[in-house]
């Protein structure tokens, strides 16, 4: 039976557990607010600590003289070699890894509440496995000529799988259990493409350096990349909290968001299209980094609730933090080897969504 099916007649039925309003109840504006402020504290004080760790010696004291010389705040008295360790290789990558973090976790909160299925992830839409083809057949296939970068295939491929779900998805009626298994079609094929490529066409250093990226790399990223993908993650995170009322009223189904004069079809578009976009800036730029979408919001939801309001904000946050310390140890536990950060995430996260199961295992 589908999802849409169970609401109707039921008005009195409550939400799943993974979109409960009545939590925030629990939870006063001092202690949200505060839980912002921590979060911010956090988030700046991650960042730098995670620059100083590393083969050189570096202290956050460096990290703030070097930050503030070239903000035109200050002047440095590092060496060069130095500051450029900290302005041009550390601290891109620290800062992608926060925004990508944050996105990946607003794009998860978005698309639960949305599908309302507690599993659904950014990747739900076909979207990592889009790009993934997109990269491959830049690398290995050489299309484009060495005028196409790998991000600008991934990107392009992500937007290709998110398109081909959007027609499958209304083809087939348009309800959220058709976009879910429209999502896991385009996955399936775009997957199969990608490895059909590589196991053809790729020699073994193109099929080594395809599959890390393939598991999510923050290495060898610019300032380029942060500032695209902090202006997508901006944007983004305003339309959503522009709908977090919306998203609210989907937590009771489509029918009741009907009924409380909330346009469905063009909602849902708005914000797949909204999180289709922001996944697919991120993993054009840091490849497909798992279950940080899928355990970040439920992690949030037990401090704030699931009012989307004051759940998006803390859930950014929570996510960037979280990336910041993955990435960290992703580049250093065997240094000077690099594991991928998607490893790691996937390493810490199956744990951890056991234990959210397990949490809520006699929940309604």
């Amino acid at each position: 039976m589908s999802t849409d099916s169970r609401t109707v007649g039921k008005r009195a039925e409550a939400p799943p557990a993974a979109v409960r309003l009545d939590a925030p109840a629990r939870f006063g504006r001092p202690l949200v607010a505060l839980l912002w402020a921590g979060g911010v504290l956090l988030l700046l004080l991650s960042v730098a600590l995670a620059v100083t760790i590393g083969p050189a010696r570096i202290s956050v004291p460096d990290v703030w003289s070097a930050v503030a010389a070239h903000l035109g705040l200050g002047e440095s008295d590092l060496s060069p070699i130095r500051d450029g360790i900290i302005w041009n290789l550390r601290m891109p990558r620290t800062l992608l890894a926060a925004v990508c973090g944050a996105g990946l976790a607003v794009c998860g909160t978005v698309m639960q509440s949305l599908l309302r299925n507690p599993l659904a992830d950014p990747f739900v839409l076909g979207v990592s496995s889009g790009a993934s083809t997109g990269a491959v057949v830049v690398v290995v296939l050489g299309v484009g000529g060495g005028a196409v970068s790998l991000s600008a295939g991934a990107f392009v491929g992500a937007l290709a799988s998110f398109a081909l779900v959007l027609l499958l998805s209304h083809t087939l009626g348009g309800s959220t259990d058709r976009v879910v298994l429209s999502g896991v079609a385009a996955m399936q094929l775009f997957s199969a493409l990608t490895s059909f490529v590589v196991m053809t066409s790729a020699d073994a250093e193109q099929t080594r350096g395809v599959l890390f990226w393939l598991l999510g790399s923050l290495s060898g990223v610019g300032w380029s990349e942060v500032v695209l993908c902090s202006a997508v993650l901006a944007l983004c995170l305003v339309i959503c909290l522009a709908h977090a009322r919306t998203l609210d009223a989907f937590a009771f189904g489509q029918d009741a968001a009907a009924a409380l004069g909330v346009h469905v079809a063009r909602t849902r578009i708005v914000l797949l299209c909204t999180t289709a976009l922001l996944t697919a800036a991120l993993v054009s730029a840091a490849g497909a980094i798992g279950f940080v979408g899928l355990v970040l919001p439920h992690a949030a939801r037990a401090l704030t609730g699931s009012g989307h309001r004051r759940l998006l904000p803390v859930t950014a946050l929570a996510g960037a933090v979280f990336l910041v310390w993955v990435d960290t140890l992703a580049r250093t536990v065997l240094d000077p080897q690099e594991v991928p950060v998607g490893v790691v995430t996937a390493l810490i996260g199956v744990p951890a969504f056991v234990a959210v199961l397990y949490r809520t295992r006699s929940t309604p």
